[in-house]
């Protein structure tokens, strides 16, 4: 009977307030007796009152004085004992401590057990204040860590004994992996590189930190990372996504994750080694939409792509792309794949890993462990009568003689090969233990390739590059040209600059190359042939990239400093 006259004397001070009328109270106390909600959250439901005049009027029915969002403090006064996890937990905050007597806003006055639990954390005597939900929220945003992160919030609902003494139990370790913040947590990791574009999340573990980075336009940058307590559980949790044993924790090991995000479907390569602290994870980000790019968008200059087109429409031979480890060979090499794919042609793919499936084009993953090599799935293809064979990479005597086989019997061959320039690649088939005669015989081009920053648009500025960087390039001077540099910005991160594009070194073999190469001229030598027959080095096309305001010297400068 006392809790129906408190119900009854709230709905009272809304009437005498003219917020609504008594008819409505009664309906709202019928809803009440039938859900089990008190008659405020009825009104409310009803559409009779704002929450925030329930609000006011309960704090009027308990002679408690109620706070807007614009009258709590900011920041809030901050109580050890309370932590920002249980402020949110019970929507209540500090608003003053004084002489003893701590001040709290509360959104449920009527919660009892919420004032013990104050008045046992704090020792002080406790009074009450009213504000809505939501002002509250928003000030314990505004104090602890200036509006916490979602990684902060996220963290502050994992326990400290997650990763404690249990690590070592794989049933520990397989319990963390499937709590719900975990979750979120490894999932916030993998959204925010996603959104940010990068090609690889690294995850290490040291002494006594946990370090988390992206690989952006080709730079690794620290991101906010969890704390060390909470590696056992993050590394358990990527393990298990990827289809790894937790419990092996003593060798590497190499799994796949499958993710849509907003309509964009990313495979994630994922790999794992043991360190003297822990499992170092690292994640290959695998973006459908970056991986595949038509060869107009790749930053061919006209010239050398019309070459490069013609290269690729030869009935057979070898064509082979070069650069270092992530210097974009293989979105090339499917750029080119998809302009030949056509219904008259059969494609062959030999890849590890394939990276992207091309529509039309019979694919092969290499599994070494398993004997399906590079040569042996070459040695059974050439048996499915394809027309073109693209191979990943040429490691080894053995998958270079089958790739020369191949193109003899009249098949188009397209591979890759670690080397700093075009002309290199001959020698490096020649080091390998490749006959002179068979690599003239075969070779009908090399592309050498890198990747260059992209300034950034939104904080472009004009800019002078030093005489020292122009010498280094073979420039004299910039003859009045225009150049560019990014100043940093928010939307560049303060890199200045934003996305990636290529820059190529093409070398046709021609008749000439051929008797260098029968001759086994040294790369030098080939090399000055190249550049004087007119093939524009890595280093020009990038100046040229630079005079068209895409790139900078020092950029240029920085992806092709073995070419010095």
């Amino acid at each position: 009977m006392v809790i129906a006259a408190l119900l009854r004397r709230l709905g009272e001070i809304l009437v005498q307030e003219r917020l609504t009328t008594p008819d409505v109270v009664e309906q709202a106390l019928a809803r009440a007796k039938t859900t089990g909600e008190r008659v405020g959250e009825a009104l409310v439901e009803l559409g009779a009152v704002k929450s925030e005049d329930v609000l006011r009027a309960l704090a009027e029915q308990q002679n408690l004085a109620y706070l807007s969002r614009d009258e709590l403090p900011s920041p809030l006064p901050v109580v050890k004992t309370l932590s920002a996890k249980y402020l949110r937990q019970y929507t209540v905050c500090p608003v003053s401590i004084e002489n003893g007597l701590l001040t709290v806003a509360i959104a449920d006055p009527l919660n009892a057990v919420v004032l013990d639990d104050l008045r046992q954390f704090t020792g002080l005597a406790v009074k009450l204040v009213v504000s809505s939900a939501e002002a509250i929220t928003e000030a314990i945003d505004r104090t602890y860590d200036g509006a916490a992160t979602p990684l902060q919030r996220i963290v502050e609902g994992i326990e400290d004994e997650s990763a404690g003494a249990g690590e070592e139990d794989v049933n520990h370790l397989r319990d963390m992996a499937f709590e719900a913040p975990v979750v979120r947590l490894v999932n916030l990791l993998i959204e925010n590189a996603i959104d940010a574009e990068a090609s690889d999340i690294h995850v290490e573990p040291f002494e006594d930190t946990f370090r988390i980075r992206y690989r952006l336009d080709g730079i690794l940058f620290d991101q906010e990372a969890p704390p060390r307590r909470l590696q056992a559980a993050v590394t358990s949790r990527i393990k298990l996504m990827a289809e790894m044993n937790i419990a092996e924790r003593r060798l590497p090991q190499d799994g796949r994750i499958r993710v849509t995000l907003r309509s964009r479907r990313v495979d994630i390569r994922v790999s794992t080694i043991p360190t003297v602290h822990g499992e170092s994870i690292v994640m290959r980000l695998l973006d459908r939409s970056s991986v595949f790019l038509p060869m107009e968008k790749l930053g061919f200059a006209p010239g050398t792509l019309r070459r490069f087109e013609a290269l690729i429409k030869r009935p057979h031979g070898i064509l082979l792309v070069t650069g270092p480890t992530g210097s974009g060979k293989t979105t090339t090499l499917y750029g080119a794949l998809d302009k030949i794919n056509t219904p008259d042609r059969k494609i062959i793919t030999v890849e590890d890993p394939v990276e992207y499936q091309l529509k039309g084009v019979n694919q092969i993953h290499v599994k070494p462990k398993i004997g399906l090599t590079f040569a042996t799935g070459l040695r059974h293809i050439v048996r499915q009568d394809p027309d073109v064979i693209l191979i990943g990479e040429i490691r080894d005597l053995e998958t270079a003689e089958i790739a020369i086989q191949a193109a003899l019997t009249g098949h188009l061959v397209f591979s890759t090969l670690h080397t700093n320039d075009a002309p290199g690649a001959i020698t490096r088939l020649q080091d390998m233990g490749v006959e002179p005669y068979l690599v003239a015989s075969v070779l009908e081009g090399v592309l050498a390739q890198r990747l260059v920053r992209r300034i950034c648009t939104a904080c472009r500025v004009p800019d002078t590059p030093n005489a020292a960087d122009l010498e280094a390039l073979g420039i004299e001077g910039t003859s009045g040209r225009p150049l560019y540099r990014g100043r940093g910005c928010d939307e560049c991160r303060g890199t200045g600059y934003r996305g990636r594009t290529g820059i190529y070194e093409l070398f046709p073999i021609s008749e000439d190359a051929r008797s260098l190469i029968l001759k086994r001229a040294p790369s030098r030598d080939i090399r000055r042939y190249a550049i004087e027959a007119g093939m524009v080095t890595l280093r020009m096309d990038g100046w040229l990239k630079a005079c068209e305001s895409v790139t900078t010297v020092e950029e240029i400068l920085r992806v092709t400093q073995e070419d010095a």
